[in-house]
């Protein structure tokens, strides 16, 4: 497999697919495109992410979706049918934004309301609506207060309400949490992952943080440059990584240079940097002398054990920084001639390492993967 290129998702098409992307482009100039070729799917009831760092075409597509912005090639379909040029009132979508655009001059309940009057939804079926909304974000007492009378996660618990509340076939969410403090952002991930899965409606969500969309996501795609490098659930996403891009912006990771000496079953023998052979996932497309990164996630590498072991990756190296993080010890360890490899170990597992000390550490060559350089 050859794991640099972005993986092909044309025939990643869920049978009932809600959403669908075909061949979209986005330029704002006429000349570079901010998305490139997008084919995407998204189920009825999937909470999907679209993740990636700053400028990498999530939030552009997601606004496509949306109908804040208009593709410049390509069709995107919502329940089977074309909408990239129908306005965004036209699309039956409810959004939440990283501001919460909450009206400040009206109370909750007339926040939550807004798009029920828009809507032509007024008096006791609308009151009905509103409680029920509320009710489902546990806001329901607090329905005659202003916005400014709330803190920053009840406000975003009426923005969600708001989304809700006129029953939308799909919701939006553009980075919805990143205003929150840690503590207060985990609590609102459960709790809004919690609720898209008891009203099995279809939420696509942006963000740039990872540990977010691993906890939230049925699928994550990973954009960068303007493309998808991978779409897969968070389980295969962290520990199958397409390509190094991937590797290094899911989850901390190391990646060595390495070049292929041979493959032996499913497994691509690797010369390192300083000569030693390491044994890895991920090499049948290649032939010998080709480049490689190896990939290890930091977490996967632990204090070598006594005796030989067949199935296990041996390094030795010298410590370089120690740093104690209450469960784990964060290791960074010279090796390989001159690399520096991050290691977590258990803090019960853990001696009293120093800087300069000599020590040997291994991985299951299972854990080792061949990323194209």
């Amino acid at each position: 497999m050859n794991f640099s290129q972005p993986m092909s998702l044309a025939k990643d098409r869920p049978v009932d697919a809600l959403v669908r992307f075909e061949e979209v482009k986005k330029s704002y100039d006429g000349i570079n495109f901010v998305v490139k070729d997008l084919n995407l799917s998204v189920a009825r009831g999937e909470f999907l992410t679209m993740l990636g760092p700053s400028g990498s075409g999530k939030t552009t597509t997601l606004m496509m979706l949306g109908g804040f912005e208009r593709p410049t090639l390509g069709r995107i379909l919502l329940g089977g049918k074309p909408v990239e040029r129908l306005p965004p009132e036209k699309r039956n979508i409810g959004f939440v934004f990283q501001n919460y655009a909450l009206f400040p001059h009206m109370t909750v309940a007339e926040n939550v309301a807004f798009p029920l009057r828009y809507r032509g939804i007024t008096g006791a079926a609308a009151a009905a609506k509103v409680r029920e909304a509320l009710g489902r974000v546990s806001l329901e007492t607090l329905g005659d207060r202003r916005p400014a009378q709330l803190s920053g996660g009840q406000q975003q618990r009426v923005a969600l309400a708001r989304a809700l509340v006129f029953e939308p076939s799909l919701v939006l969410m553009d980075e919805p949490l990143g205003a929150l403090d840690k503590q207060l952002r985990e609590r609102m991930q459960i709790e809004i992952k919690q609720l898209q899965s008891s009203l099995g409606i279809t939420m696509v969500y942006v963000t740039h943080d990872q540990s977010e969309a691993l906890t939230m996501s049925d699928r994550i795609a990973v954009f960068h440059d303007g493309r998808i490098q991978q779409l897969a659930d968070p389980k295969t996403l962290y520990n199958e990584p397409a390509n190094r891009f991937v590797a290094s912006f899911i989850g901390e990771n190391n990646t060595l240079p390495c070049t292929l000496l041979a493959r032996e079953a499913n497994l691509g023998i690797v010369r390192m940097a300083d000569g030693s052979t390491f044994r890895a996932v991920g090499s049948a497309a290649a032939g010998a002398d080709a480049e490689f990164s190896l990939s290890v996630r930091p977490e996967n590498i632990a204090l070598a054990g006594k005796g030989a072991d067949a199935g296990l990756n041996r390094m030795t190296g010298t410590v370089r920084d120690v740093f104690f993080l209450g469960d784990h010890m964060r290791l960074s360890v010279e090796a390989f001639g001159g690399q520096l490899v991050t290691a977590r170990i258990p803090a019960r597992r853990a001696g009293p390492f120093v800087p300069g000390d000599a020590v040997t550490l291994e991985c299951n060559v299972w854990d080792c993967r061949l990323l194209e350089a």
